[in-house]
């Protein structure tokens, strides 16, 4: 693959819910001055309603299929930052395909840490609904499972300051684009 190429990739980040990856994506897609996609926000204008409600009124496996054909129909493009829903990558075909046409992020925060923001996502998460803490807690543990063994580039996030990490994922990215320069 050309260097061009490789700095023309779609930037994706995943993670669990909560972790940062509208914010960090936002931040990382102003650093390098390229578009930025929300996959959620995305599906949110196409049904005219929150994720709450699309999961009430047309259920989790509708909103599923659009989210893959988002996802898939983004990935044809290149020079986009796009941040994909924490249940994304429980499809494979999504994961297939992010992973071999973006250069996908992990975004790492630990229990403890992701804990801590619960009270402040819970009402915009269907998924979370209703379900006890220990419920909660094996969903994320699952869903770490999924998100450990599918990325390109992991980034732990704890407390620290979002436009830090943002730096730093920037700085990695040129890293990367240097080292394919060089082959």
């Amino acid at each position: 693959m050309s260097n061009s190429a490789w700095r023309e990739k779609n930037i994706v980040f995943i993670g669990f819910m909560g972790a940062g990856k509208t914010t960090i994506g936002k931040l990382v897609a102003k650093k390098l001055d390229r578009d930025f996609i929300d996959i959620d926000e995305e599906i949110e204008k196409e049904y005219k309603m929150p994720i709450p409600q699309i999961f009430a009124e047309i259920g989790e496996k509708a909103f599923r299929a659009k989210e893959k054909e988002f996802i898939q129909h983004l990935c044809d493009y290149k020079l986009k930052i796009i941040s994909v829903g924490g249940g994304a990558f429980l499809q494979e075909e999504i994961r297939n395909v992010c992973l071999s046409s973006c250069i996908v992020f992990y975004l790492d925060i630990v229990w403890d840490a992701w804990k801590n923001r619960l009270s402040s996502i819970v009402d915009s998460r269907p998924v979370l609904q209703g379900k006890s803490m220990e419920e909660i807690e094996e969903l994320f543990y699952k869903r770490q499972e999924i998100y450990k063994n599918n990325f390109h580039s992991k980034i732990e996030i704890s407390n620290q300051d979002m436009d830090e990490l943002a730096e730093c994922i920037v700085e990695n990215l040129k890293l990367s684009w240097e080292l394919h320069e060089t082959k």
